[in-house]
């Protein structure tokens, strides 16, 4: 039964010992001349301003991270949408319980004033 995963277990083990060498080579061979203008932050061609680590406020993260919550949610639309005749009854009740889950979140996030953009 196991013997069925050795070739994705045997790729996994392969990329990682290959991006070791890869990091390991770029090491070893690449240049390394740098100088204070390579260290200098690259903001679209202008000088910076300020310094280069600010804090950013909290709200960015959150809006981000709501952003890949609801997006990676709203894919298992697709493949219950594909096979929703051959799966039956029981299976809309469940797609429905999951996206009242879905809309109790995004009505609590909207309640919270997460998405507002100021």
């Amino acid at each position: 039964m196991l013997d069925q995963y050795a070739p994705i277990g045997v790729l996994l083990i392969l990329t990682t010992v290959m991006s070791f060498v890869i990091l390991f080579l770029s090491r070893i061979m690449g240049p390394r001349r740098p100088n204070e203008r390579l260290l200098e932050p690259y903001e679209s061609g202008m000088t910076p301003i300020g310094p280069a680590m600010r804090r950013l406020p909290v709200k960015f993260y959150l809006i981000a991270v709501l952003f890949i919550l609801f997006d990676i949610e709203v894919v298992f639309f697709l493949p219950f949408a594909v096979v929703a005749r051959q799966l039956g009854l029981f299976s809309l009740i469940e797609m429905g319980v999951f996206i009242v889950i879905l809309l109790v979140g995004y009505i609590y996030a909207w309640r919270r004033g997460a998405l507002e953009w100021e």
